[in-house]
């Protein structure tokens, strides 16, 4: 029996239908509007499609937002007195700044000088060690394990005591979401076990898992005889492995392929998600939940 496909696209659909609805009422009974910056240095046009979308969400939410545009040369010390000037604004409540940045500028430096309650990338160190320490210390979740989460959750997996084995160790999706599912709470509470292209005899480590988390940037490296039978399989790689001509537009557009043998591993596993429109979809979302969790913080609202 093939496995239930999990759609990023349809959940993500209606975790911005929710946030729509929270976010009318702060308006309505705490005159509190989330507030959201993106700022973007240069003329980088996967930067300019990513910062239009978040905009496009965060207009669509219903959000107080500003696209601010900077030229390529701006100085690493104007730029820290912008974002700066943002974590004194009471109007916003997230600040993101899209990388990559121009190489004369210091991304890290840039990074940290975010308010650590206005960061919500969750990529500041301080974040980094909330999310450590776990419970109430947490105030953001980084958007892409956020996403990650609520889709084993939606798609009705038992976390707590499950086998998770996240396969990819980087500071953006595998370290993070390891943490995340060995917190104590709803949707976590799993033993965690985190390999990569290093570790040896993978295959046995994949087999063991209730739930697979694939984010090592491999195509297709989780093979089928990989993964348990009913296994939930979450597969984070977009890897572009050619073109094709659209047939809508005449235009070349990307094949893309996971990290996990899609059409093999569908007849194995319970549940899986495509590539593309499994976790990709949930990452701007996250996003947009942040904010709004940022803006009830900042109000005192629980």
């Amino acid at each position: 029996m093939a496995a239930r496909i999990i759609s990023g696209t349809e959940v993500a659909a209606q975790i911005r239908e929710e946030l729509k609805k929270e976010t009318a009422e702060l308006k309505e009974k705490n005159n509190i509007v989330p507030g959201l910056v993106t700022i973007l240095v240069g003329k980088n046009p996967a930067s300019i499609s990513y910062v239009t979308a978040k905009q496009k969400a965060a207009h669509e939410l219903g959000f107080y937002s500003i696209q601010d545009d900077q030229p390529d040369d701006i100085t690493e010390d104007s730029l820290l007195k912008l974002v700066e000037k943002y974590n004194k604004d009471p109007r916003i409540h997230g600040i993101l700044v899209q990388l990559p940045l121009p190489k004369h500028i210091d991304e890290k430096k840039v990074l940290n000088a975010i308010d650590p309650d206005k960061d919500v990338d969750c990529f500041h160190p301080v974040n980094v060690g909330r999310l450590m320490i776990g419970g109430d210390e947490v105030r953001f979740l980084p958007c892409t394990p956020a996403g990650i989460q609520e889709l084993i959750v939606r798609a009705g997996f038992e976390t707590s005591g499950a086998e998770v084995v996240v396969v990819g160790r980087s500071n953006i999706v595998g370290k993070p979401i390891a943490n995340i599912m060995l917190q104590k709470g709803r949707g976590a509470n799993s033993t965690v076990t985190v390999v990569h292209t290093g570790t040896k005899n993978l295959e046995f480590h994949c087999k063991r898992a209730d739930i697979l988390i694939v984010a090592a940037g491999v195509p297709h490296l989780v093979k089928p005889e990989w993964i348990k039978p009913g296994a939930c399989v979450i597969d984070v790689g977009v890897n572009r492995v050619g073109e094709r001509i659209s047939e809508k537009t005449g235009r070349p557009v990307p094949i893309l392929k996971g990290d996990v043998d899609f059409d093999a591993a569908k007849e194995i596993a319970g549940a899986i998600t495509p590539v593309p429109g499994g976790v990709g979809p949930m990452t701007i979302t996250m996003l947009m939940k942040n904010t709004v969790k940022s803006a009830k913080i900042s109000a005192g609202i629980k």
